[in-house]
């Protein structure tokens, strides 16, 4: 019978019988029939890519992405090794910070002025001795670009470096500390940073005071103590206090106001034996400079330890910039930069007359 004409005469609505499905096998390639054929075959099969029999498992895991050459995983994802090779946070040297700092392999301050090459005019000055006093830099107002020079005509300079930061405690109760520790956070993790203050003087009316910030502290150091030789100034002593008679320079000879910020330091004079009566950090400047004696009064914001400080360093450069006129010297008892020790004989020889005296 006809499929279609039966399909046709079928009433509607009535289910259609599909034809059964019959069980065929693998279909076979068939053979080459030619040598040609054979051997285009032949190549095929052994060009075709090989199959990976490794475990999902194996593939997906990250020692297996880590080992293989040329392997990327991106910044999340990435294994500790990837990031050091590609020169993250712990792959990092200790080397940024360090090309002006002093050499390591001299044993000595002396060794190293010796070795010292100079690139300035006024560094190959001083150092062929046509410069020998620092006064004669600082009254010409030439800048200071080597620190080379202050340890050439300043020897055995004081270094001190101040509490500007503090360490971590409970309920912000944590010591001070030299390094004030600031961190960024990335992806790689915390980056921390440290920062410094170093004050250097000589206690004869010489003071330099600088900052430094690196990620580590050595640098750090190195850098403040630098700049603090770069900012070296001289400033004016005396006898301003209406308390005092005394013609040795001990205090200021007059009242001055440094400000920084919200910060305000305002230095008084005051009579011998009175003492420092300042802030403790801001007493180390004032002492390195030569002063023994001294009133403070301080305004506006002085938690903040580095504006306090930078303020006090402003009152005393204006010690220099203030005009005196020429009496008021003499009254004053008014020395600018050093003083030589045989100002200090005569008043030891009274000393020493009344002592006989009393004998």
């Amino acid at each position: 019978m006809d499929p279609a004409k039966d399909k046709k005469d079928a009433p509607q609505g009535a289910p259609q019988k599909r034809p059964a499905k019959t069980s065929k096998g693998p279909e076979k390639k068939p053979e080459a029939s030619t040598e040609k054929d054979k051997k285009v075959a032949s190549t095929a099969s052994s060009t075709a890519p090989a199959r990976n029999t490794t475990s999902p498992s194996a593939r997906t895991s990250p020692s297996s992405a880590t080992n293989r050459p040329g392997t990327y995983r991106g910044s999340r994802g990435s294994s500790r090794n990837d990031r050091n090779s590609r020169g993250g946070r712990n792959s990092r040297k200790s080397s940024r910070g360090r090309r002006n700092t002093r050499p390591r392999d001299l044993a000595s301050e002396e060794e190293h002025l010796a070795a010292w090459k100079p690139v300035t005019g006024l560094g190959k000055q001083v150092k062929e001795g046509k410069i020998t006093d620092i006064d004669v830099i600082l009254n010409s107002g030439q800048p200071i670009l080597e620190p080379e020079i202050v340890d050439t005509l300043l020897p055995g300079m004081e270094i001190e470096l101040l509490l500007v930061g503090q360490s971590k405690g409970k309920f912000g109760g944590g010591q001070r500390r030299i390094f004030r520790q600031t961190q960024k956070k990335t992806r790689e993790g915390n980056k921390p940073q440290f920062l410094t203050y170093a004050v250097i003087g000589n206690k004869n009316g010489y003071v330099g005071v600088g900052y430094g910030k690196s990620k580590e502290t050595v640098p750090a150091r190195e850098k403040a103590i630098r700049r603090a030789k770069l900012e070296i100034i001289k400033i004016r002593r005396g006898t301003g206090s209406w308390e005092d008679n005394s013609k040795e320079p001990h205090s200021l000879p007059f009242s001055v106001t440094g400000k920084c910020g919200s910060s305000e330091m305002t230095l008084m004079p005051a009579p011998k034996g009175k003492g420092l009566v300042i802030e403790s950090e801001c007493a180390k400047i004032v002492a390195l400079a030569g002063i023994k004696n001294v009133w403070s009064k301080t305004r506006g914001q002085t938690k903040t330890k580095i504006n306090l400080l930078n303020a006090t360093f402003e009152a005393l450069k204006k010690l220099s910039r203030i005009k005196v006129p020429h009496h008021s010297m003499a009254q004053l008892n008014i020395v600018e930069g050093k003083v030589e020790a045989a100002a200090a004989e005569p008043e030891e020889a009274v000393v020493e007359v009344v002592e006989q005296e009393k004998a």
